[in-house]
């Protein structure tokens, strides 16, 4: 008796299995089909890009102003000298997440002052 419910129950669960299986490579042909026909017409791509760039996290110019305590107005040497000073402060006992964020604020306002024609930053 008990090996008959025992055989019932290995047959029904490797059906269960069996159909799982046949339904899950039928979405991998599906997701692969999609994939081919995206990439002729580019939409893979541009997802990819998309991806790419949202998982970067591209600092703002406000962000950079907020983390390095400046406002539009203030001159370029200032802007370095503030970062010096956060810079080195978080180099002694600081984070290093922190240098990272002041390092990549420097390097979002380098930009925007070199793409404005004010010569290049020292």
């Amino acid at each position: 008796m008990a090996a008959k419910i025992l055989a019932n129950l290995i047959v029904m669960g490797s059906g269960i299995l069996a159909r799982a299986f046949v339904q899950a490579y039928r979405q991998a042909l599906a997701m692969t089909y999609f994939y081919a026909d995206a990439s002729k017409s580019g939409v893979a791509q541009e997802t990819i890009q998309n991806t790419i760039h949202r998982g970067s996290k591209v600092m703002t110019e406000q962000e950079a102003r907020q983390i390095l305590g400046v406002t539009e107005e203030t001159a370029w040497e200032e802007i370095l000298k503030k970062y010096d000073t956060l810079f080195e402060r978080n180099a002694k006992n600081g984070s290093f997440y922190i240098q990272s964020k002041v390092h990549r604020a420097k390097e979002c306002l380098e930009a925007i002052h070199q793409g404005k024609g004010e010569g290049t930053p020292s």
